[in-house]
């Protein structure tokens, strides 16, 4: 995996290898995190790397510092300058993952949240398919259930909690299956190991709505968007149940890492014809071309770097 040559680490930019944590922190004992999964996206043709909404991306990361109670002392606009600082740094010219952390940065033991310093740090590295089979990919329900909101809040990206994402992940690799559905403690399907659902059910676009313990997703956004304002289509968020999701005409999962994965089949069931539909091959396509810098419409969603 090719890391970045710096990360931002205790306020400054510094090189890798001397951003480290003691094995006391608080963030690493007790999973008292929270972090972001940005994307850059080189453009060949103009020679520039576009970051896909970043304000919307360090917005909700602040958003879940908040559940932990932490005091960040950033706003949206100066997380976004050291992003643009941090990879000039290392003058990236190619797709690129960023991972921004909030974190308990005390040492010692104890569990709480209050009285505790709160650090921010940033690392990046080359990217990799988070799914590699994503025009065809086969997943399976999962017999863990996703983490509740009175449990541990599944609209922010708590570090602990992806243990449950873990434990769904790999049983369903496992298993030979690519990636796995999970269900609420309502029986609904809330979302996939660490990726939003839509399917499409008599030509409307079904996605869960952000009560069903799901992450708030910034793919899933940008594709309610333009599901409607492109393709015409109507969506609905609203719960879904398991057997809804055999009888469906099209399926995909979003994600900033998985960006949109088609899904063809479930537990052995052929999802419509058995391949990717027509509207999830018009999303990738459009989404990519917007990734990066291609679509001048959207190009209000990128910064470029």
């Amino acid at each position: 995996m090719d890391l970045s040559k710096h990360a931002f680490f205790e306020g400054k930019i510094v090189p890798l290898a001397d951003a480290k944590i003691n094995i006391a922190t608080h963030g690493f004992l007790y999973g008292t995190a929270v972090f972001g999964g940005m994307r850059g996206y080189w453009n060949e043709e103009k020679k520039r790397l576009f970051v896909f909404r970043p304000y919307d991306h360090f917005r909700r990361l602040l958003h879940s510092a908040r559940m932990l109670a932490m005091q960040t002392g950033y706003d949206e606009e100066s997380l976004i300058q050291l992003t643009l600082d941090l990879l000039r740094t290392d003058n990236w010219q190619q797709d690129i993952y960023m991972r921004p952390s909030f974190y308990k940065a005390d040492l010692g033991i104890g569990v709480r949240l209050h009285d505790l310093k709160d650090e921010f740090c940033m690392f990046v590295i080359a990217y990799e398919p988070y799914v590699k089979n994503d025009t065809n990919a086969h997943v399976t329900f999962s017999s863990w259930r996703r983490i509740d909101d009175n449990v541990i809040p599944a609209r922010g990206k708590v570090s602990g909690a992806y243990a449950n994402s873990a434990l769904i992940k790999t049983d369903a690799n496992r298993a030979g299956f690519d990636e796995a559905l999970v269900l609420d403690n309502n029986g609904h399907v809330s979302e996939g190991s660490a990726m939003n659902i839509f399917m499409l059910r008599d030509g409307v676009l079904v996605t869960p709505p952000v009560t069903d313990n799901i992450l708030e997703g910034i793919t899933r956004k940008s594709v309610i968007e333009l599901a409607r304002n492109e393709l015409g289509l109507t969506v609905v968020e609203r719960s879904i149940d398991r057997t809804e999701v055999f009888i469906s005409e099209e399926m995909f999962m979003t994600g900033t890492a998985a960006q949109i994965t088609a899904v063809t089949k479930v537990d052995h069931r052929p999802i419509g014809a058995g391949v990717m539909g027509p509207v999830t091959t018009k999303l990738r396509t459009m989404y990519e071309d917007i990734l990066r810098g291609k679509n001048k419409k959207y190009e209000h969603w990128n910064v470029a770097v």
